[in-house]
């Protein structure tokens, strides 16, 4: 009888306790919370991040005029040179016959022209005393003027193949360090439409460059002068840095993708950077170092007068771009004068000081009612939950 009685006490108490939720709705009390940021010093940084190859600022292909064999060579990969050095020779064997047989001709075509010059000598003396005919004559000074004619074309050729010959010993254009090398002993190589390519020297491998591909909705924003900063697989935890010293005009199309080519420095003198490595290049398009800043949102922010608790008051101005901050229950409003922008942090030019703690964002806990006002309201910020709902929550 007393278990009964007492599970009908127990029964009761369970009864109010449901009755009383009901009652009451299960709502907790709205609470507003606001989030703040300082005004202080920062940097402001707009960043452009791109690929490119790096590559020395002058390289030269060597290569030869004349087909042959080479027979010797003197460098090889790697190989410090200085303008003017030896670096290979071709078989000179058919060259040096070719310039004695042009010699052999000079000569001949020089004894022709001593003989036709004698020759209208004494034409001219006859023809001034009236021996000879006008005819005579002229026929005199013309095979003269025909002899020196071939004199100085025997000569050209005897100069010609004298160059052929040379160019039959290659030597270095500048000083530098040999990057390849496409022949060897023994290989015979034909000038005949395209000039042969032996070597390539590369002048200065401490001064190097990186060409970097920009597409084409970033490139407006790439000046020459522009700080930037690169990385290479080979060594993943160097920074190395560089400036923008060239925006190439030409555009490159690929798979329809526009890009167009940034020449970037590289100064290199631990010799780190090889030709042909890949650099990730960031461009730095805006940078302002220890100026005034604000979150970006804290210019959007405005206070609404639904959710101020009692007591609370606004006092607001008229601008286009203002700052509000919360002293004791009074929400101010401040004209701000603004200056760039990443989208992230807005440069204060003027109109509050550094340290002043800015309302940014708020959050609300309890009162739905007053959470779906504010949701439909395109003049407030949202609440992290909704914008967590919606995904459109920024990091902080």
């Amino acid at each position: 009888m007393k278990n009964k009685k007492l599970w009908i006490a127990v029964g009761v108490v369970a009864v109010a306790v449901i009755a009383y939720l009901l009652l009451s709705g299960g709502k907790k009390e709205e609470k507003t919370t606001f989030e703040t940021a300082k005004v202080e010093q920062g940097n402001i940084q707009t960043t452009i991040t791109a690929t490119g190859t790096i590559e020395p600022v002058t390289s030269v292909t060597v290569g030869t005029q004349v087909s042959g064999i080479v027979s010797r060579l003197y460098v090889d990969y790697n190989s410090v040179v200085k303008k003017g050095q030896v670096i290979a020779e071709l078989d000179k064997t058919n060259l040096i016959s070719e310039l004695n047989a042009q010699k052999a001709n000079l000569s001949s075509a020089q004894s022709s022209l001593n003989y036709q010059q004698s020759n209208y000598n004494r034409y001219k003396t006859l023809y001034d005393k009236g021996l000879v005919s006008a005819d005579e004559y002229e026929n005199a000074l013309l095979q003269y003027n025909q002899a020196k004619e071939q004199v100085a074309s025997a000569r050209e050729s005897v100069q010609r193949a004298q160059t052929n010959l040379g160019y039959a010993t290659i030597t270095s254009p500048i000083d530098g360090v040999v990057l390849s090398k496409a022949v060897e002993e023994g290989q015979t190589v034909a000038a005949s439409f395209n000039t042969p390519e032996l070597f390539t020297i590369a002048q200065d491998l401490t001064d190097m460059r990186v060409i970097a591909d920009i597409d084409e909705a970033d490139i407006g924003g790439v000046k020459e002068g522009q700080r930037v900063t690169f990385t290479v697989d080979a060594f993943p935890d160097d920074r190395f840095e560089g400036r923008v010293t060239q925006v190439r005009q030409q555009a490159t199309t690929e798979s329809n993708v526009v890009t167009y080519e940034v020449v970037i420095s590289a100064p290199n003198n631990d010799l780190k950077l090889k030709p042909g490595l890949t650099a990730n290049v960031t461009i730095f398009t805006l940078e302002k170092n220890g100026v005034l800043t604000v979150p970006a949102k804290a210019l959007r922010f405005m206070p609404n007068e639904a959710f101020l608790e009692k007591g609370q008051t606004i006092e607001d101005v008229e601008a286009p771009t203002k700052l509000w901050t919360r002293e004791g229950n009074t929400f101010k409003a401040h004209k701000v004068e603004t200056g760039t922008s990443n989208g992230m942090l807005t440069e204060i030019v003027s109109g509050i000081s550094a340290g002043t703690e800015v309302l940014v964002d708020f959050n609300i806990s309890g009162g739905e009612e007053a959470q779906e006002q504010q949701a439909q309201n395109p003049f407030m910020p949202r609440p992290k939950g909704n914008n967590n709902k919606n995904g459109n929550q920024q990091k902080k």
